[in-house]
């Protein structure tokens, strides 16, 4: 009898699992969270018990053979920087989970979850598989322009990892022999250079580097940064919920629903067109600059993440960097099925599993 796999990657307002019965999938669900039912909780690590209770009633209600688990697989958090791959959670990992030693993110609870899970069950053993700090990022990638300010990766790994592994697949090459600029366009948007297997360069998205984006603010002019710290306007938590969580789309239109910009800028509303152009025209840039980094050699461009979806705003983006490279797009992003595949990889033992 097949073995199965077990997929938990918590969000900010949602915790989505799934089961695989190796490469097969038995069921997929998303379970979402109110602001009314987190706003209870004083630290993400806090929310531990309830999402865990969460998924065991749904597992239950899915008629789940528990017995038959080998691999709990969990989105990986903020924790030390590490290079790409999977990794076996240890009594370190959990420690840095649960204190937020590298800072506080829904997928710190990915770990969390997934050792506690499989430590209750006979066979299963716990992973985490490309967190969002893999750090591959080339020396000078990490000069800011000030030494007490140093450049860190924090990105879209998984997902970037995934599709840019998809393309090289469907190109009949190997990633590790290919480069590529891979544009994730969610609630954040990264934009990474994959030069023969590595990230070298990336904008972190989390704490405002690269493009504006649905709910943050990318790169703002530090001065004037700096007069709006000093103002007495504004609280710590303000400006940095400023920078992510009510920047972006949600200050200057009051939502972070890509799909209602469009439609505003559809109808006419004159500020929502050009805050929805300024959107491709940033990543464009960031694009370009990447390219830059790959010294012109990019074998694609891959655009991913929700906003892909959007068939306009990709064709405003092609339209710009076009020329650069083809640009391929991967809409939406299936982290769940990236994070079933490295675990199916570590049960036919087709990978080597890492230590944190």
């Amino acid at each position: 009898m097949k073995q199965l796999i077990l997929v938990i990657n918590p969000g900010s307002t949602s915790t989505k699992i799934a089961l695989f019965e190796e490469e097969t999938p038995v069921f997929e669900t998303t379970l979402h969270h109110s602001s009314e039912e987190l706003s209870v909780y004083k630290r993400v690590s806090d929310q531990f018990n309830f999402r865990r209770d969460l998924i065991l009633q749904e597992m239950t209600r899915q008629n789940t053979d528990f017995k038959r688990i080998a691999v709990v697989v969990g989105r990986g958090g903020l924790i030390h920087p590490i290079e790409s791959g999977i990794y076996r959670v240890n009594d370190k990992m959990i420690d840095d989970l649960v204190k937020g030693r590298m800072g506080e993110h829904a997928s710190n609870l990915g770990g969390l979850l997934a050792a506690d899970i499989a430590s209750s069950l006979p066979a299963a053993e716990a992973y985490i598989v490309d967190p969002v700090v893999v750090d591959e990022l080339q020396p000078l990638a990490r000069i800011s322009g000030h030494p007490d300010i140093e450049r860190v990766s924090i990105f879209h790994a998984l997902n970037q990892k995934a599709v840019a592994r998809a393309y090289a697949s469907s190109a009949g090459r190997r990633y590790e022999d290919m480069n590529l600029i891979v544009v994730h366009m969610g609630g954040g948007i990264t934009i990474g250079a994959h030069c023969l297997g590595k990230v070298i360069d990336v904008n972190n998205a989390l704490n405002g580097d690269g493009p504006f984006s649905p709910e943050r603010s990318g790169g703002l002019p530090s001065g004037q940064l700096i007069d709006l710290c000093f103002s007495g306007k504004y609280t710590y938590m303000e400006l940095k919920s400023m920078i992510t969580g009510k920047g972006g789309l949600v200050a200057y239109l009051g939502t972070n629903n890509f799909v209602d910009v469009c439609g505003m800028a559809d109808a006419g509303n004159q500020r929502a067109i050009i805050i929805r152009d300024a959107l491709a025209y940033q990543i464009a840039k960031e694009i370009g600059a990447m390219a830059a980094v790959l010294k012109g050699k990019v074998d694609a461009i891959i655009l991913t993440g929700g906003l892909a979806h959007q068939q306009s705003h990709v064709a405003r983006i092609t339209e710009m960097v076009g020329f650069i490279s083809k640009v391929v797009v991967y809409p939406g992003e299936n982290e769940v099925r990236a994070l079933a595949l490295n675990g199916l990889l570590v049960l036919k033992g087709m990978i080597e599993v890492r230590d944190y």
